[in-house]
């Protein structure tokens, strides 16, 4: 690809960079959009989790939900795709807290973040963008590192993205979750969901769920699923294949060079100094 169209597959909006993927109306729109009491949102920054988190909260419930897109995935349509659901929403989104549609504030809607390990999260993204053709290429983990540390890749930078939210934390209507967490201890997380969405599920029935919600479980049913580019839950890309990698906590270590760890350790007790992370 040329630099040219290179260029054309991403957009800055608010000082954030998106893909092309979601169109500069659509974001424009957001402001205006009309949230329901009873949404729920899924938001992280991208390799996060959220697929993983996305499946194991579809059956948590007895009635009928819809895992929407992204709110920001797609052009002007895909609002009023996401306005004549009928029935309950769960939206993902990777959208920073400032960037979030005023409405869902307003209506107290109910929130999960979640979060990982920035290392990993760091490595799983670089695999992304080789992998991900709707993405610049970044042809070795060196220069992949520098873009991130600057924040100058999709969904801008780690840190902004976390404190934005982490800034809410208190908040009654937000939960705030642990990727690795989820690996150590899934049904302790589960059970933490339930109560916070209020839902009535056995333990027996969490153990059940939590079986067939193992990373190795999903990233099977995701790959035999059909490649149905409107039903995805990542704004990035709705290829599956490209969704579940690894999943593993700790694969930074065989990335991080000594002198990269170093940089990244400064960037974060800088920009997390105030951080209860």
């Amino acid at each position: 690809a040329t630099m040219s169209s290179e260029a054309e597959l991403l957009h800055t909006f608010k000082g954030i960079p998106f893909t092309t993927r979601s169109s500069p109306d659509l974001l424009k729109s957001l402001d205006t959009f009309d949230a329901r009491e009873d949404d729920v949102l899924l938001v992280s920054y991208p390799k996060s989790g959220t697929h993983w988190l996305a499946g194991v909260i579809t059956k948590l419930y007895s009635t009928q939900v819809t895992i929407t897109s992204p709110i920001e995935f797609g052009d002007i349509s895909q609002l009023e795709e996401l306005n004549k659901l009928s029935s309950k929403r769960i939206i993902p989104t990777h959208l920073d807290y400032n960037m979030l549609p005023p409405n869902f504030k307003n209506k107290k809607c109910k929130m999960i973040y979640i979060s990982r390990n920035p290392k990993d999260t760091a490595v799983s993204m670089f695999h992304y963008y080789r992998d991900n053709p709707n993405l610049p290429t970044v042809d070795t983990w060196t220069a992949f590192f520098d873009l991130f540390l600057k924040g100058n890749v999709v969904c801008g930078s780690w840190f902004d993205h976390f404190l934005s939210w982490e800034e809410h934390e208190d908040e009654k209507n937000i939960l705030f979750l642990f990727y690795e967490d989820m690996k150590k201890d899934l049904p302790k997380v589960v059970k933490e969901i339930t109560l916070f969405l209020s839902l009535n599920v056995s333990d027996n029935d969490i153990q059940h769920i939590c079986e067939k919600s193992s990373f190795s479980e999903m990233k099977n049913d995701t790959e035999k699923e059909n490649s149905d580019p409107t039903h995805t839950v990542c704004a990035l890309t709705s290829n599956r294949k490209l969704i579940f990698r690894k999943g593993a906590v700790g694969d930074w270590k065989n990335y991080f060079t000594p002198k990269q760890n170093v940089r990244f350790q400064e960037m974060f007790n800088e920009k997390m100094k105030l951080s209860k992370m």
